[in-house]
This record gives C-alpha cells, structure tokens and sequence, in this order.
C-alpha cells in the first residue's frame, strides 16, 4: 500500500484566532483580548499510498486542520511538511507550486465549491490551465483540454457530453463527481476530503466513496478524509486520528481502534454507532456540551464529561504519549 515514507508529516501545528472587540470597545468596556484555540499542537504523518481518517463532534477542529495542510489557512504554530517542502515557511516559489499542484481538496458541499456560472468543462480545466496537465507543466491546447475534460468526467462516471453543462443541471452526486474530476485533473498525490459525502443521500455516500477507492488504487492517490461519520473511516481509512476541543487524542490502525478504544471519548464515540451486534449490552453515551473552546477547562479538555475521570484529569493536561492522550491508558 504505502511507498518509501511518509507523503506528509505534520508537527506541532496550532491555530488561534483573535475573537476579541475592537479595540475602543475593550477599552470603553474594560475587556481583555480574547482568542480560540482551534487546533492545538497536532503532530502526525501520512504515508505514500494511505487513507488517513479525522474524526470528532462538530467544532473539534478537524476542517481548520485541514484548511492549513493544504496552505488555506496559515498556521500560528507548527509546521506542514509535504514531500520536504514546508509550504508556510519556505522561501522557494517554485518548490511551492509544484507541491500545490501535487495536492488537492474536495469539499463538503459539492454545489457551493462550483462556480454556477461557468460550465463544468471550464470548472475541471480550470487547474490544467493553471498548473499545466503533466508533472513537467506542460500546457495544452483547446482541443486537448477538451479532451482531457472528456477522459476525466468518464473516469468519475459521467458523460464527455456533460461538459457542456451548467452545476445546477446536476444531482448532488453527480456534482461531487465533477468535484472529483477537477481535483484528479492535474495528477495529484495527494488529496484532502473534508466531509464529501456528508451532504448526500445514504445510497449516493456508497456510490462516492466506491469511486474514491477505486481512484485511489488506478491513481495512487494519498487521502486525508475529515468527518464526523465513523462509518465512512471504517470503510474508507487504514489510520484514525480522534480530534477532541483541537487536540489529537489518539491515534491507531482502524481496525484496531475500532475493536480497543484507548480514551474514553473514542470509546463512548463508538458507543453511539447502532450496532444490532451490541443490542441489549450497556453502553455510555457520549453526555453532556463540548467545553467552550474560548475558556477551555483545565487539565483534561474531557474531564467534565468523561465517567472514568479521576483527580489528576482535572489538575493536569495529559501528554500525548503512545498515540494517546489520556492519563487513564
């Protein structure tokens, strides 16, 4: 599956945003500055070839790590290293643009990352113009384009015919294909799927995540998939990473995680999934609101939820040791 190491190593990464009144209004109303954590110190690699899975309650973090893997949003800490190359801090423009053109996004909502105005062939070459159509940057003419536009909306399924048309003539399924194809159009490794089926029909979600592994064995496509279903990681990812309150708190092969939870808030996670095999056994739902993250609890983020809460996860923060952290693993 994977290839010689890791295709992206994150390290330490952090974002804050500055929420505070303006400034006269502190002033007049005697206010300190206030600022959100939205990631804090998030450390993990993906290798060549691999699926890695973002999972937690809406609010944890994960799309605002996303955003900054693929140079969106700049972070305050920390460091995004693709194949070596540190995209917030390194001074080579052209190193920069060509991992650029090495990575992708797909995005929640399929309509919303489609501009209504032009026609799905000018939205898929799009990137081909701008990045050129092979490793090397080569430009294409317009009959090539137009034929490159045709192999890739056949490759997610669709018609070449289908160029001609505008986003809104589309289901939803089949504009989340259209936002395949562009991603896919200028060969990537590398791809970051933030929530793609969430906004779909339950039969179409199978149908989408069928095509994305079926890419990813034909391309050899590397993908960072954030969302909130744990049925799509179990079915799509080789690796977990559970965000909780902008912390990663543990990390571990799928199949494994699924079977051992390590930190309470995984296990009472998997908990919630309906499950007919653990019909009748008790479970532990997840309780309670996630802290506000402007004024997080001290210690442990989870303590004012987790049962299994001792002393010492109200005092002091666990370090993530182990691929977990939690002082009770």
């Amino acid at each position: 599956m994977s290839g010689a190491g890791p295709i992206v190593v994150v390290s330490g990464l952090s974002r804050v945003f500055d929420i505070s009144a303006p400034l006269l209004s502190r002033l007049l109303a005697r206010e300190p500055r206030r600022t959100l954590t939205a990631v804090d110190g998030a450390d993990f690699a993906i290798q060549r070839g691999e699926t890695f899975g973002l999972v937690g309650e809406s609010g944890s973090g994960k799309s605002t790590l996303a955003r900054m893997v693929v140079g969106l949003l700049k972070p305050t800490a920390g460091h995004v290293v693709i194949e070596r190359v540190d995209l917030a801090r390194s001074g080579d423009k052209a190193a920069q643009r060509a991992i650029r053109r090495r990575m992708q996004m797909i995005f929640q909502d399929p309509f919303g990352s489609l501009n209504p105005r032009w026609r799905v062939g000018d939205i898929i070459a799009e990137p081909i113009r701008a990045f050129g159509a092979d490793e090397a940057g080569a430009r294409l003419g317009r009959r090539a384009t137009r034929a490159r536009v045709g192999e890739l909306l056949e490759l997610v399924g669709l018609h070449p015919a289908d160029a001609r048309k505008f986003p809104h003539e589309f289901s939803g399924g089949q504009r989340q294909r259209i936002a395949i194809a562009r991603a896919i159009a200028v060969h990537p490794d590398f791809i970051v799927c933030d929530e793609p089926t969430s906004a779909l029909d339950v039969s179409i979600q199978a149908q989408i995540l069928n095509l994305m592994r079926d890419l990813q064995d034909r391309l050899g496509l590397t993908y960072l998939i954030i969302t909130h279903n744990l049925a799509v990681v179990r079915f799509m990812a080789n690796r977990v990473g559970v965000m909780y309150l902008g912390r990663l708190i543990e990390i571990g092969e799928t199949e494994a995680l699924f079977a051992r939870p390590r930190h309470p808030y995984t296990r009472m996670l998997l908990d919630a999934v309906p499950d007919l095999a653990m019909t009748g056994l008790p479970r532990t739902p997840v309780g309670g609101e996630p802290p506000n993250p402007i004024d997080p609890p001290p210690g442990c983020p989870f303590h004012p939820r987790c049962p299994q809460a001792i002393a010492i996860c109200r005092t002091e923060r666990p370090a993530f040791r182990d691929n977990v952290a939690c002082h009770l693993a």
